[in-house]
């Protein structure tokens, strides 16, 4: 049996991380996709473990919540009978960032649905040793997670009704926004989600399968999570943040170094 060799393995998740199609891939390296993806998904479900281990104990103190959205597969609005809605249609990425050292604490990838909301919580809430956006879900979400020993705060926008500028995918203009307390006293100069939507846009700069408008989307669920998983391991322990002049992780006492690629492959 041949064994992809170390380096042409790098090369290939290097390519990956920044935001290379898995066919242009193919080409540069010389592995064939059918490879290539077995190799991300492989390198993808260890990095959820490396971040499962991580991620604990930390002393996040100001918490940005958000939801960026993708699909598998086909879009919610074209499943039939006989696909199932688990596994294909509308997905959404659950991301926490924690706005002083930019670390990616917790996340999950699922339906955006009230439990899926509680379950991201919580897992949040065990890695923690905390703002979001206005998901209703969250309300129930964070109480349930956290009792009353949290401040808890939302920024509620308020969009034009029909997108605005040249050409049909312009985004909504936001035309205003609201800092409300939904629990404690929270801090309402830190009550954003501005790093948060930031991560966002670094999402879909980064991974490929978050580009709109192409057919780079996700076949399958399993795909999509180890491409999330690989990102934001990457983000956390491998690349230097431009305002931290660190990563995240070292910036937040994880490490004191910095981690590379092959760790991410080979580490536990």
């Amino acid at each position: 049996m041949n064994i992809l060799k170390t380096e042409k393995q790098e090369a290939a998740i290097a390519a990956l991380i920044e935001d290379v199609s898995i066919r242009s891939t193919e080409r540069m390296t010389g592995i064939h996709r059918d490879t290539i993806m077995r190799l991300m998904v492989r390198v993808g479900q260890n990095c959820e473990k490396i971040l499962d281990t991580q991620m604990r104990n930390l002393k996040c103190k100001n918490i940005e919540v958000d939801e960026i959205w993708s699909f598998v597969g086909k879009k919610q609005r074209h499943l039939t009978e006989d696909d199932n809605p688990d596994l294909v249609g509308d997905q959404w990425v659950f991301v926490a960032l924690d706005a002083d050292s930019k670390l990616i604490p917790s996340y999950i990838v699922g339906k955006r649905t009230v439990d899926n909301a509680e379950a991201f919580m919580k897992d949040l809430a065990g890695r923690l040793d905390n703002s979001s956006n206005a998901l209703k879900a969250y309300v129930s979400a964070v109480e349930e997670a956290f009792g009353t020993d949290v401040n808890y705060g939302q920024v509620v926008k308020a969009y034009e009704a029909e997108p605005t500028g040249a050409g049909r995918y312009s985004p909504p203009k936001v035309i205003g926004a609201e800092k409300i307390t939904i629990a404690g006293k929270p801090n309402k100069a830190k009550i954003s989600t501005s790093y948060v939507e930031r991560q966002s846009l670094t999402m879909r700069m980064q991974m490929r399968r978050f580009t709109r408008l192409t057919n780079a989307f996700s076949k399958k669920l399993d795909n999509l999570k180890a491409a999330v998983a690989l990102h934001f391991a990457h983000y956390n322990f491998v690349r230097i943040h431009s305002t931290l002049r660190c990563t995240p992780a070292m910036e937040a006492g994880i490490t004191d170094h910095l981690w590379t690629i092959r760790d991410l492959m080979q580490a536990n």
